[in-house]
């Protein structure tokens, strides 16, 4: 059985410019309830999964983690999320079906990011690496040189609702049991 307690960190790339720091970090949500989560600085873990199967709760079929980082930007910089590694462990019976995907922006602004990952069954039992790349240009950007915070909204998701026998699950986790997750940010200079 896959533990609850989710180890969160943040890796930033040594290439960032001067004065940048992250100020606070924060998690909410049903994979990451109060009192079961604590903070390491690299790399990212969290452990949280979503299953589902005759005899389990409908709760258990969706779990969501939001991660929020408070940052200080620099004066004439921004930056965006370059790219999010996940990797995890599933098993899923005959067409029952599980995804991962998440949604990223920061605080007050319009512009999002998503992205989606999905599975299908069967699989015996694999583990999975996705990577969510986004291009600078057009994707989530911090405003330029200000403190905000970045929202990073995680779920993973089963259904055996076309297979009612059918039992799965999805673990954000790595092939040594731990769940990992890595985030690399992009910079550029603020456009006048």
């Amino acid at each position: 059985m896959l533990s609850t307690l989710a180890t969160l960190g943040i890796e930033v790339p040594a290439a960032g410019p001067p004065g940048f720091n992250i100020t606070s970090i924060g998690v909410i949500g049903t994979g990451c309830p109060p009192g079961s989560t604590y903070y390491v600085l690299n790399p990212e873990k969290t452990t949280f999964f979503a299953e589902a199967g005759p005899g389990v709760s409908i709760s258990k079929n969706r779990k969501q983690c939001q991660l929020t980082l408070g940052v200080n930007v620099p004066p004439g910089f921004t930056f965006g999320i370059a790219n999010v590694d996940y990797r995890g462990y599933y098993q899923l019976d005959s067409k029952v079906t599980a995804s991962q995907s998440s949604l990223y922006y920061f605080q007050g602004q319009l512009v999002q990011a998503t992205s989606r990952s999905d599975l299908v069954g069967p699989v015996d039992g694999d583990y999975y690496t996705y990577r969510d790349s986004f291009d600078l240009v057009s994707t989530v950007q911090s405003p330029c040189g200000q403190a905000t915070v970045l929202n990073i909204n995680s779920d993973v998701r089963v259904s055996n609702s076309q297979n009612n026998k059918g039992q799965g699950y999805l673990a954000t986790d790595s092939i040594n049991t731990g769940l990992t997750t890595t985030f690399n940010f992009q910079w550029q200079t603020c456009k006048k």
